[in-house]
């Protein structure tokens, strides 16, 4: 874990880095481009959209525009909760990859467990994988009682869970679930939406590092091994939010960060959520 390029394994052997960037409201055009091309400049090799965000032509176009080689960065995107079901989730992923301009994605997820429709969602993503239009494929916001009707009823077992996951919400049970069934554990909304940022506890261990906040929640996840994709459009904070491979916290400071949980969510819950 000594830079951003450091990647994670995942149980398919396809390599993905631990560190990457979101663009969970960030505006189609101008906006998402510039965003995804400084992240790229930045180091990042990870960006992570979905149709749902409708910003992926400008994604892709920033991919295009960077320079970089299209192998060396790892593009996740996902399926809606409006196109979940066989037949239209393959179509929806056609026009993801349209709209991307790309020959193949890295990662596919399932962007929500829509009831009665997740196993045929998720045996598209199956037959995507199989055809090698995807890498690896995974699932977003599933809880373990999600994740056991997949591995109960599916051929493939996610390589990923994307979940809301931060020092008030540390989903110790899911994680130690996906950790037993080799699924990697990935974090939407790492600082919280910024909401617990002047928590002492975490004032103090920045003041110690010459730190923000927001840097040392970021540890937190990264020493926890879990994948993170924090979002910004301003550079300043793009970079600096991966400045964050230079210091390591010690055991009492994780254990510290570690009682903060409160079993608080900040955005919706998967087992009540309006679909």
């Amino acid at each position: 874990m000594k830079s951003i390029s450091h990647t994670v394994t995942l149980h398919n052997g396809i390599k993905m880095p631990q560190f990457g960037l979101g663009v969970y409201k960030v505006d189609e055009g101008d906006q998402v481009i510039e965003t995804v091309k400084t992240a790229l400049s930045t180091g990042y090799r990870s960006i992570d959209t979905a149709a749902f965000y409708n910003n992926e032509e400008g994604v892709g176009h920033a991919i295009r525009e960077s320079g970089i080689d299209r192998q060396e960065i790892f593009v996740t995107t996902k399926v809606w909760n409006s196109d979940q079901g066989y037949d239209s989730t393959i179509r929806a992923f056609e026009k993801s990859l349209n709209k991307l301009r790309l020959d193949y994605v890295d990662l596919y997820l399932i962007h929500w467990p829509v009831a009665g429709k997740y196993i045929e969602t998720w045996r598209a993503l199956e037959k995507l994988y199989k055809e090698g239009k995807v890498r690896a494929i995974g699932v977003s916001n599933f809880q373990i009682h999600h994740l056991k009707d997949i591995l109960e009823q599916c051929e493939e077992k996610p390589t990923v869970n994307q979940i809301e996951l931060h020092p008030r919400l540390s989903q110790t049970e899911v994680r130690a679930f996906c950790e037993e069934h080799s699924i990697k554990v990935e974090a939407w909304s790492p600082i919280a939406r910024g909401r617990i940022l002047n928590e002492p506890i975490l004032t103090a261990i920045a003041a110690k590092y010459d730190k923000t906040s927001a840097q040392i929640i970021l540890r937190w996840h990264l020493q926890n091994e879990v994948i993170i994709i924090p979002k910004s459009v301003t550079p300043s904070r793009i970079k600096e939010n991966a400045n964050i491979f230079d210091f390591e916290l010690s055991k009492e400071e994780m254990e510290q960060i570690n009682a903060l949980n409160k079993n608080e969510r900040f955005g919706p819950d998967p087992d009540n959520f309006d679909f």
